[in-house]
């Protein structure tokens, strides 16, 4: 089962995120920060980390940059509400995907696919 770490520090909307990421059939841990996110990159094995940019503590392009050197083989998804972190993520992490808020949650579950589709064709 591909396991998921939800960095999202809207409770709402972590919550929101996580059942429809449980629902298409992802194991998923939440935290409401990238600070907390760090100690689980470093003891446990995640498929994709999915953040939000904006977060108190440690935004979610740091956090992804230290994803990086933790666990270089976790894939990394963005979501945010601003178009100038969109274009600053981008820059700063260019092999993540990034899915500007408002979302439907069916776009989520297929950039989610996509990311393990894409990367499942690339070993092929």
């Amino acid at each position: 089962m591909i396991r998921i770490l939800l960095a999202e520090d809207d409770q709402a909307m972590r919550t929101y995120l996580s059942r429809a990421l449980q629902n298409a059939g992802y194991d998923v841990t939440a935290v409401d920060r990238g600070t907390e996110a760090i100690p689980l990159l470093e003891r446990e094995s995640f498929d994709l980390l999915l953040s939000d940019i904006v977060m108190p503590e440690m935004d979610g392009i740091e956090l992804a940059q230290r994803c990086s050197e933790i666990a270089p083989k976790t894939k990394v998804m963005f979501i945010t509400g601003f178009a100038g972190v969109t274009l600053r993520a981008s820059r700063e992490a260019p092999q993540a995907r990034v899915l500007s808020k408002p979302f439907h949650l069916r776009d989520l579950v297929l950039e989610v696919q996509r990311v393990f589709n894409f990367a499942e064709h690339a070993r092929v």
